[in-house]
């Protein structure tokens, strides 16, 4: 017995964008008459280590170029907490400490696995301070899409 083709072009528009519709902040009708623009907000999900934390972060920055009021939370887990320790450095040996703290400032929020730390024996003195500790990594990811409407994100 053959299962249908999976097709996605048969989908209207307004179904195939819900998922992402939610991942919008109303914003305030902007005060010179001109029609609101609404904030999207983002959720990445970094766990691969500090490679994949590089590439988040360029696509970051690009992103807060493109619309600087864009929300956008980065969730840790597994190895992905690396590049928020302490002394972490990519792969071209650049810190990621004034990365992260520039990225804060233009308001990222950085939060980081409690129990991938305990795991892995580092204590909140290891981490960098921008980041706020979580107790479970994934579970800051499930309640940011569900509860709060952040678009996830896999770098």
């Amino acid at each position: 017995m053959r299962s249908a083709p999976f097709r996605t072009a048969l989908l209207p528009l307004s179904l195939a964008l819900a998922p992402v519709a939610g991942a919008v902040a109303q914003a305030e009708p902007a005060a010179n008459g001109e029609p609101a623009r609404e904030t999207l907000r983002i959720a990445y999900h970094i766990g691969e280590g500090v490679d994949q934390a590089a590439a988040m972060v360029q696509n970051i920055r690009n992103q807060l170029r493109m619309a600087p009021e864009i929300q956008i939370v980065v969730v840790a887990v597994g190895p992905g907490i690396d590049f928020l320790i302490e002394g972490a450095k990519d792969r071209n040996g650049n810190p990621f400490d004034a990365t992260v703290e520039d990225l804060a400032a233009q308001g990222v929020s950085f939060r980081i696995c409690e129990t991938t730390m305990n795991s892995r024996g580092v204590t909140r003195a290891d981490i960098l301070p921008e980041a706020l500790v979580v107790p479970s990594g994934m579970n800051e990811l499930a309640r940011l899409q569900l509860q709060e409407h952040y678009a996830y994100i896999r770098p």
